[in-house]
C-alpha cells in the first residue's frame, strides 16, 4: 500500500453504525406459515373434501347425515393441513436459517491500526477495505489506493470487465485523508456502473488489489435496493423431477381409480340393488334425495380413493430429508447450497480435485531456501545477511498476503495459502523494513504462470545497491520483483545473486545443477517457486528478458492422512479420482502416489501442455486411466468437465478461484472449498468448509444416504397406497361400503405423508452405501426389487384386510354391539389393524437386509415417530366414539390386532431372501 492506513477507530465505527446504519440487507419476504397453510387449501385434493363437506352439511339440515360426519371430516382436513404446513414450514425455516449462518461472508478491514476480518454485516461506512481478487464488493464505495479490474454483471449484466482505480486530484471523487471517512451526500446522486472510481456491492474483483473505503452499506447501497425487489429461483433437480413425475403418474391412477369407482358405486345403488327394474329404478329417482345422496356418497368414496392414492408428500420429501441432515452435513463441513448438489454427489462416476488443501493439508511450510549457488538454507536466518534482504523485500512486496496485529498475536491475512508460506518464512526472522510503493502490480494467471510487482522506495532506506546496480546502464529507484513457476523465470535469467548480494552471470551449468536439485525436491513432494528481479517497467502482457535471480523456495504440503483413506472410500465406491494441481509433474507424481491415487504402471499423468496436443476423442479414449493433471489451467477443468459428461458421466469438480468458476457451474456438482473466493462458492452446489477431501467422500455418502431414505420412504407410502386403493375398490363391491371411513383415511394420508417423511428422513449414513456402484443418470427412482416389496405388501395388506372385514372366525373375536352386531368393535378393529401393519410394514421398508432393528438406535425420530403413532391410534379407539367412528376395544380383540399385524414381517423377510438369495444370483 502507499502510506499505511489506521482505518476507523472502535468509537468511530459505533458512531458511524449509529448515524448511517449497519451492512445488513433487509432479509427478503419469505412465505410465512399462515401464508402457507392458506396456500395449502389450494390443493385440488382440498377442496373437492371442502365441497364435500359442504354438501354433508346441507344432508344434515335435511335429516339424511349425522352431525358428526361433517365435524369428523372439518377437524380432519383442518388437522391434516396443519401438521404438513407445519412440518414443511418448520424444516424450511430452518434449512435458510443454518444455511445463512454458515455462508456469512468475512472481510478485511483497517480498524485502529490494524488489517482485521469482520462479517459481512459489520462494515459501516467508512470503513477501509482491503479487496483482492476473488472478493465480492461487500459495499458501495470508492477505490482509495491501487487498481483493480471488477465483474459488475450482476448489477449492469455487461460480461466486460470494468477497470478501478483511485481518483486523481482534479476528480470530483477525490477526498483529502481527513475528508475520505466523511459521509458523501453526492456519492448516488448519479450512478454510473462504468466510473471508474466507484464500486459497487456485489460485484467481484477479477484481478489486481485495492482499498476502497465505504460511502453506502446495507440496503442504502445500489445492491441493497436491487435485492429488496429480487427474487432468487431455484432450478430443480433430476431427483425432484423425477419424484413428480413419479407423483404424477400415480395421481392420475388415483383420479381416474377414483371416478370409476365413483360411476361404479352409483351404478351399483341405482341399477343393481334395483335388479335392473325398470319401473323400481324410476321410483327410486323420483324421490330427488336418494339419488343426490348416493352421489355425495360416491363423491366422498371417490376422495377417499384420491386421498390414499394422491402421494402429495413425495415432492417435498427432498426438502425435509435434506433440512434434517442438515446440521449433520454441517458437522462434517458440509454445507449445501443448491439442492440439486447433495442428490447428485451420491451419482458421481468421475471426481475431479484440486491438491493443496483438499489431499494435501493446505498447511503449506517453506522448509528450503536455494540461492543461485544452489546452496541450501533451511531457515530465514542462516542466509546471508544482503541475500536475506533481497528475499526479505522480493516476498514482502510482491505478495497480497499481511500482516495483522490482533491481541499481541501476529497473524497473516489474505493472500492464498502459497502467499501465506512465503510470507511467515521471512517473517521468522528480522530484516530491514523498505517503505515500497507499488508502482504496478501483475495478479498470478495460471497462463503466466508468475506474477510481478514493480516497486519504488519512499522511506529514508533507499533501495540496497546491489538491486539497483543490476543494470549496468542505469540506476533506478524501482524494480520489479517476480515470483512464479521455475521453468517460467529461469529459462529468462542470465544472473543471479550472490550470497554478499554480488551479481554474477547464470551459465548452464549452474542452471542444470538447479535443475537437479529441484528434480530431487520434487521427488519428495515439495513445491518449488522462483524469484527473479528485473529493472524493466512493469506493464500489461510483459515479457520479461535478462533477469537476476534471487533464488527458489522449497514449499512442502503434507498429504492428509485421512485423505488417503477417504480416496480409498471414493475409488471403493466406482467413482474415478483425478488430482488436477498447478504443481511441476514430478511433485505432482509424488503427491499422487503418496496419497493413493496412483498404484499401477498403467496410470496416466498428463501436463496441460500434453492435454492441449490430444484430441477430445483421444482424450475420452484415455480418460479412465487418467489420474493426475499437472501444470492446469482452469480452461483445462472445463475441458476435462465437457470430455467427460459427453460419456455420459455424472462429474464432480472442485475448485476455490475465479477462473474455477465456470467448471464448478458445468460440473453436475460443483465442490466449492470454504477458504476459496467467493465467486467460487457461489458458483458451487455445495460448499466444502473445511478444503478436505474426507468432507467430500462425506458429502457422496450423504447423497447416497439421502437417495436410499427417499426410496424407503416410497416403499412405505406406495405399499399403503395400493392397499388402501385396493381396499376401497373392492370393499363396496362386496358390500362393505366403508371399511374405512374419510376421517380415518385422513388420518392415514397424515400418517404416510408428512409423519413418515419425519421418520425415514433421519436415517443413518451406512458405510455400506459406499460399496454400491453410483446410480446412473437415466436410473428409475423406483427399482424392480422395491416395486416387488410394494406390490406383496401392498396386495398382502389388502388381502389380509379384506378377510379381516369378511371371516366369521375374526368377526367371533370381536364383541357384539348394542344393536347385536358385531360392526362397531369389528370396524374399530379393522382399522387399529390398518394402521398397526402400515407402521411395521415401515420396519420392513428401512432396511434392505434381513436385519430388521439394524442401525434403528441411530435414527431414534423413527422410532418416536413411529410409537406416537402407534400410541395415538390407541388412544383414538377409545376417545374417537362416533366422529371417528372408534370404541374401546378389550385385550383380546387387541391381540388378535397385533398378531395379524405382524404377519407383513415374515412376509417380507421372506421375500427379501427370495430376492436376494435366488432372483439376484441367478
Amino acid at each position: 500500500m502507499d502510506k499505511k492506513i489506521l482505518g476507523l477507530s472502535s468509537s468511530a465505527v459505533l458512531e458511524s453504525r449509529e448515524s448511517y446504519g449497519s451492512n445488513q440487507l433487509t432479509k427478503q419476504e419469505v412465505e410465512s406459515f399462515w401464508d402457507k397453510y392458506k396456500g395449502n387449501f389450494d390443493d385440488p385434493i382440498i377442496k373437492i373434501l371442502l365441497v364435500a363437506l359442504a354438501i354433508n352439511v346441507v344432508f344434515v339440515f335435511l335429516g339424511k347425515a349425522h352431525w358428526y360426519e361433517s365435524f369428523g371430516i372439518a377437524v380432519a382436513v383442518l388437522l391434516a393441513t396443519l401438521v404438513g404446513t407445519w412440518s414443511e414450514h418448520k424444516n424450511e425455516a430452518t434449512f435458510q436459517q443454518l444455511q445463512e449462518d454458515a455462508s456469512k461472508i468475512k472481510c478485511k478491514v483497517f480498524r485502529d491500526g490494524n488489517v482485521t476480518e469482520i462479517y459481512i454485516d459489520d462494515i459501516v461506512v467508512g470503513d477501509f477495505i482491503l479487496l483482492q481478487s476473488g472478493d465480492k464488493i461487500p459495499a458501495d464505495g470508492i477505490i482509495y489506493s491501487g487498481n483493480m479490474k471488477v465483474d459488475q454483471a450482476t448489477l449492469n449484466g455487461e460480461s466486460a470487465e470494468a477497470k478501478k482505480l483511485k481518483p486523481s486530484t482534479d476528480s470530483p471523487f477525490y477526498k483529502s485523508d481527513k475528508q475520505i471517512t466523511d459521509y458523501d451526500p453526492d456519492f448516488d446522486k448519479e450512478i454510473d456502473f462504468l466510473d471508474p472510481h466507484k464500486l459497487f456491492r456485489g460485484t467481484v474483483v477479477c484481478s489486481g488489489e485495492a482499498v476502497m473505503v465505504a460511502k453506502r452499506v446495507g440496503d442504502t447501497s445500489q445492491y441493497g435496493k436491487l435485492a429488496l425487489e429480487m427474487q432468487t429461483e431455484d432450478r430443480e433437480s433430476p431427483l425432484k423431477v423425477k419424484l413428480s413425475d413419479l407423483a404424477d403418474s400415480i395421481s392420475l391412477f388415483g383420479y381416474i381409480g377414483g371416478a370409476l369407482i365413483a360411476v361404479a358405486f352409483i351404478f351399483k345403488k341405482i341399477i343393481l340393488e334395483n335388479g335392473f327394474n325398470m319401473a323400481r329404478i324410476i321410483e327410486y329417482v323420483g324421490v330427488w334425495q336418494n339419488p343426490v345422496n348416493d352421489i355425495v356418497n360416491a363423491v366422498i368414496l371417490a376422495v377417499i380413493i384420491i386421498v390414499v392414492a394422491v402421494p402429495e408428500g413425495l415432492p417435498m420429501m427432498i426438502a425435509m430429508v435434506l433440512s434434517l441432515n442438515m446440521r449433520k452435513m454441517l458437522n462434517d463441513n458440509i454445507l449445501v447450497r443448491k439442492l440439486v448438489g447433495i442428490e447428485t454427489s451420491g451419482s458421481l462416476n468421475i471426481l475431479f480435485s484440486d491438491k493443496t488443501g483438499t489431499i494435501t493439508k493446505g498447511q503449506l511450510e517453506v522448509i528450503t531456501f536455494i540461492s543461485g549457488e544452489n546452496q541450501p538454507f533451511n531457515k530465514f536466518d542462516e542466509i546471508m545477511a544482503e541475500l536475506k534482504e533481497l528475499l526479505h523485500i522480493s516476498i514482502a512486496h510482491n505478495t497480497n498476503a499481511l500482516f495483522s496485529d490482533e491481541g499481541g498475536v501476529t497473524k497473516i491475512i489474505g493472500g492464498n495459502a502459497t502467499e501465506r508460506a512465503l510470507v511467515g518464512f521471512i517473517n521468522m526472522g528480522e530484516s530491514v523494513d523498505y517503505r515500497m510503493e507499488k508502482v504496478f502490480t501483475l495478479p498470478f494467471s495460471s497462463d503466466k504462470k508468475y506474477s510481478a510487482t514493480e516497486v519504488r522506495s519512499t522511506g529514508t532506506n533507499a533501495l540496497p545497491s546491489y538491486i539497483k546496480s543490476q543494470n549496468d546502464a542505469q540506476e533506478s529507484e524501482n524494480v520489479t520483483l517476480i515470483k512464479g513457476a521455475p521453468e517460467k523465470i529461469i529459462e529468462k535469467c542470465t544472473r543471479y545473486y550472490g550470497h554478499n548480494g554480488e551479481i554474477r552471470e547464470l551459465a548452464k551449468s549452474d542452471i542444470a545443477k538447479l535443475d537437479n536439485t529441484m528434480n530431487e525436491l520434487a521427488a519428495r513432494a515439495i513445491r518449488v517457486i522462483a524469484l527473479a528481479t528485473s529493472n524493466e517497467p512493469l506493464e500489461e502482457n510483459k515479457t520479461f528478458s535478462n533477469m537476476t535471480l534471487v533464488g527458489i523456495v522449497g514449499i512442502r504440503d503434507d498429504v492428509r492422512p485421512e485423505a488417503v483413506s477417504a480416496i480409498k472410500e471414493v475409488q471403493g465406491a466406482g467413482i474415478q479420482v483425478v488430482m488436477i494441481t498447478g504443481d511441476r509433474r514430478e511433485t505432482a507424481i509424488a503427491i499422487a502416489k503418496e496419497s493413493g491415487l496412483m498404484q499401477s504402471d498403467d496410470d496416466v499423468i498428463l501436463t496441460s501442455e500434453e492435454l492441449q496436443t490430444i484430441s477430445d476423442d483421444e482424450l475420452k479414449k484415455l480418460l479412465p486411466k487418467v489420474r493426475v493433471i499437472a501444470r492446469a489451467l482452469p480452461t483445462d477443468k472445463s475441458r476435462l468437465v465437457k470430455v467427460a459428461q459427453e460419456l455420459n458421466l455424472v462429474v464432480g469438480m472442485t475448485g476455490d478461484g475465479v477462473n474455477d468458476a465456470p467448471a464448478l457451474k458445468k460440473s453436475d456438482v460443483g465442490f466449492a472449498m470454504g477458504s476459496g473466493t467467493e465467486v467460487a462458492k457461489e458458483a458451487g452446489d455445495i460448499v466444502i468448509l473445511d478444503d478436505n477431501f474426507i468432507s467430500i467422500e462425506k458429502a457422496v455418502l450423504y447423497g447416497r444416504t439421502i437417495f436410499k431414505s427417499i426410496r424407503k420412504f416410497i416403499i412405505f407410502q406406495l405399499s399403503i397406497n395400493v392397499s388402501a386403493v385396493l381396499i376401497s375398490f373392492i370393499g363396496p363391491l362386496i358390500g362393505l361400503v366403508q371399511p374405512l371411513t374419510i376421517t380415518q383415511m385422513l388420518w392415514v394420508n397424515l400418517v404416510m405423508d408428512t409423519l413418515a417423511a419425519l421418520a425415514f428422513g433421519g436415517e443413518p449414513a451406512l458405510r455400506r452405501y459406499m460399496n454400491e456402484p453410483p446410480k446412473r443418470r437415466d436410473e428409475k427412482i423406483v427399482s424392480p426389487d422395491m416395486w416387488s416389496s410394494i406390490l406383496m405388501g401392498g396386495i398382502f395388506i389388502s388381502s389380509l384386510s379384506i378377510f379381516f372385514l369378511t371371516s366369521g372366525w375374526i368377526a367371533d373375536f370381536f364383541r357384539f354391539g348394542p344393536d347385536g352386531k358385531h360392526d362397531m368393535y369389528l370396524y374399530t378393529g379393522f382399522f387399529s389393524f390398518f394402521v398397526f401393519i402400515s407402521i411395521l410394514n415401515g420396519l420392513n421398508a428401512r432396511t434392505e437386509t434381513m436385519k430388521l432393528f439394524e442401525h434403528i438406535t441411530q435414527n431414534m425420530g423413527f422410532v418416536k415417530v413411529m410409537s406416537s403413532i402407534l400410541v395415538i391410534q390407541v388412544i383414538m379407539t377409545y376417545l374417537g366414539g362416533v366422529i371417528l367412528r372408534t370404541y374401546g376395544l378389550v385385550f383380546n380383540e387387541w391381540l388378535l390386532i397385533i398378531g395379524l399385524a405382524l404377519l407383513i414381517i415374515p412376509l417380507d423377510l421372506l421375500r427379501k431372501f427370495i430376492m436376494h438369495n435366488i432372483l439376484h444370483k441367478s
